[in-house]
């Protein structure tokens, strides 16, 4: 096998993989058994490494030496931390975006927030997750600072992810407060969307804490999870 060809088959797993831990198809804390998953996606054990590897560097995965990988625990700790984050660097990325953008540069944010309200109005959960993951990336997108945009990357996935296990938030609030934060961008108000966006952030904290009582898995320990080897079904 080409290395062109063994970098497609790893993107082609970690594309999947990772479409699976945010779908909830693996639930977090959940095994990875690499030698169902590699049948599975029709690939061999290394370009699905690979992914797994991509995955962990986005906190998607933890890799357990020796012993296997599971999807990550994503904890009540994990998700306010992640919140800690969100309430400086989205603010952040808001203001800049408010004092750097401009009517054509807005293009890419308009069109997510009319996908982002045609999503709501639809009812579908994956994909309001989806927009409302790259609605927030286009705000660092316009901030037009490189390195803020490097140090979110990472976060985009978990992002998304949480977007998804907390789909019993109420949408149509969430579509109105992405409306108000476009509207404070597009104002070129940097203290106005600054404040917007603090708001919004702060405005999930709770009922994500809350829901993530209820995906929490009991046993967060990596060594434990992976311990043993899971049998094939008869």
């Amino acid at each position: 096998m080409t290395s062109v060809g063994r970098g497609s088959l790893r993107d082609l797993a970690y594309e999947a993989l990772k479409k699976r831990i945010i779908q909830v198809d693996l639930r977090p804390g959940q095994r990875i058994v690499e030698r169902d998953l590699a049948d599975e996606l029709k690939v061999s054990r290394i370009p699905l490494r690979e992914a797994l590897r991509l995955l962990a560097a986005e906190g998607l995965v933890v890799l357990v030496p020796h012993r296997g990988a599971l999807v990550s625990p994503f904890t009540p700790t994990d998700v306010r931390d992640l919140f800690d984050i969100r309430e400086s660097v989205e603010v952040l990325a808001a203001r800049l975006a408010a004092e750097r953008a401009d009517e054509h540069s807005l293009g890419p944010l308009t069109r997510c927030l009319e996908s982002a309200r045609a999503a709501t109005e639809s009812g579908d959960e994956a994909e309001i997750a989806v927009v409302n993951a790259r609605f927030h990336a286009e705000i660092v997108a316009l901030s037009d600072n490189a390195l803020l945009e490097t140090m979110m990357r990472p976060l985009n996935a978990r992002m998304e992810w949480l977007f998804r296990l907390t789909s019993d938030r109420d949408p149509h609030q969430q579509c109105a407060e992405h409306t108000e934060l476009y509207e404070a961008i597009a104002a070129a108000d940097p203290a106005r969307t600054a404040e917007v966006a603090l708001r919004h952030v702060v405005s999930g904290r709770d009922t994500a804490l809350r829901l993530a009582a209820g995906w929490a898995v009991t046993e967060t320990d990596p060594v434990k999870i992976t311990h043993g080897r899971r049998r094939r079904p008869s």
